[in-house]
């Protein structure tokens, strides 16, 4: 099986966060297939293991993929759509995956290199907290020097044939918002007998969104208030979500939140509260790797962009904060639309670009 094979048929068959067992056994195959090592991982993973023919093999590389998908219906007419109701590869991750498979494939045909080099199949990266976590959790490279971790993510405002690339702070760390307001209800035209959830919680929306800067997003997605033109709810619930870049802006927005739950409940007569669920870590890339993948993409013919740092999320960001790390964009086309959409379909073209990019990247680092 090729790598664009495994791509299709990863795409007519995605799964779930942590309920990938059938992608799993899929990756299995095909590995066993080329008569590449591996063992499973984080439940419904799996780690790959390529060891070179020369050099110190305690000495490795990490290439990194994920194998989830959303729950979309897909609305694509192709050949090999979904046929799982209400599952969609949305963000790419069958994309991800067919190229650390190719990498893999032709890498074990010619070992021809230094140390050790790993391919990560890590589930669940929809999901907080991340199946990157549970990865870490197995201690899977202990005993290595581990000179680099590397993933990538597929970008449709970039042409096939381009990658992004941002030394430093890339994507944001996200964390989730739950917030529950109750106070006494009852009806909307005797204000004097009620104690107003729903002004409440309009009241603590705008203090959240009133945070919005370039360094820091916080949104609220939902909002329940379960009443009627002439009724207030008992109870109101919202939730939603905030990024940051900087571990102690975090930590003073979620004593900010805290401390204006407090607020409202004393100036409205209601009780307040905020649940902050942390979820993933920022991405931070090695400003090195960041730069030689620069001079690499060129070398081979790929363009590069330069990007500036995002607000979206990413649970890479676990293994960034124990290996010098590198996560880029691999253009797919404007035409492939927006991730996370039922009609999101990247150019499979990009594939080869994908694979040349993340070959070079783990021979050039293998070999130093």
């Amino acid at each position: 099986m090729n790598s664009i094979e495994l791509r299709r048929a990863l795409h007519r068959n995605p799964e779930l966060s942590f309920e990938e067992y059938a992608t799993q056994q899929l990756i299995i195959d095909s590995l066993e297939a080329e008569g590449i090592e591996y063992r499973k991982i984080a439940r419904t993973g799996v780690l790959a293991k390529i060891e070179g023919s020369r050099g110190n093999l305690s000495r490795a590389v990490v290439l990194r993929a994920d194998i989830d998908a959303l729950p979309i219906e897909e609305l694509n007419e192709i050949d090999f759509r979904s046929e799982n109701r209400g599952v969609m590869h949305a963000c790419g991750h069958d994309m991800h995956t067919a190229i650390l498979f190719g990498v893999l494939q032709e890498l074990n045909r010619n070992r021809d290199f230094e140390g050790t080099l790993f391919g990560l199949f890590q589930p669940g990266e929809e999901l907080n907290p991340g199946g990157a976590v549970k990865v870490l959790e197995e201690r899977p490279f202990e005993g290595y020097d581990v000179a680099a971790i590397i993933g990538e993510h597929v970008d449709a405002t970039l042409a096939v044939g381009e990658v992004g690339i941002c030394p430093g702070e890339f994507m944001a760390s996200n964390d989730e918002l739950r917030i529950y307001i109750s106070g006494r209800g009852g009806h909307a035209a005797r204000r004097s007998t009620i104690d107003d959830s729903v002004t409440a919680m309009a009241d603590m929306i705008m203090r959240c969104t009133s945070l919005n800067t370039a360094e820091c997003v916080v949104s609220i997605g939902r909002v329940i208030a379960d009443g009627a033109t002439n009724i207030i709810p008992d109870k109101v619930y919202a939730e939603g979500t905030m990024r940051t870049f900087d571990r102690d802006l975090r930590e003073r927005i979620h004593s900010y939140l805290h401390n204006n739950a407090r607020s409202i409940s004393e100036r409205y007569n209601v009780k307040a509260e905020v649940d902050i669920s942390y979820g993933y870590p920022s991405v931070n890339n090695d400003v090195m790797l960041s730069y030689e993948a620069m001079i690499i993409a060129t070398d081979e013919g790929i363009t590069v962009r330069e990007l500036k740092p995002m607000t979206t999320a990413e649970d890479f960001g676990h293994y960034t904060q124990h290996y010098p790390s590198l996560f880029y964009r691999l253009g797919v086309g404007s035409k492939a639309g927006s991730s996370h959409t039922a009609t999101f379909l990247p150019d499979e073209s990009a594939i080869e670009v994908g694979e040349r990019m993340m070959r070079r990247m783990a021979l050039h680092i293998l070999n130093k």
